[in-house]
């Protein structure tokens, strides 16, 4: 059996997630699962995310992304599909 081909995902996530530690909870979450990428805060309160890896890990951190850490609300998400491009470990931006 060969090894799945790697997934990319954009996803930008609105509600209260910022000031929540929304993004360092998300590197931890991303790591564990072994997908590579990065997280950041924008400008009009959402938090943005790069999400690149096997398509399984991909979308167990997007499953945790739609609930986030214990003090987040979050209200909204939306995913795209990327190319994936060969990321490698994972950023807070």
């Amino acid at each position: 059996m060969s090894a799945e081909e790697p997934v990319a995902r954009k996803v930008v996530v609105r509600g209260m997630v910022q000031g929540v530690y929304y993004r360092d909870s998300c590197r931890r979450e991303a790591l564990a699962a072994g997908v590579a990428g990065w997280v950041r805060n924008d400008l009009d309160g959402s938090v943005q995310a790069l999400l690149e890896g096997q398509a399984t890990a991909v979308e167990r951190v997007v499953a945790w992304m739609r609930k986030g850490p214990r003090r987040a609300i979050v209200e909204e998400i939306e995913i795209s599909v990327c190319e994936p491009a060969g990321l490698v470990g994972f950023d807070v931006r």
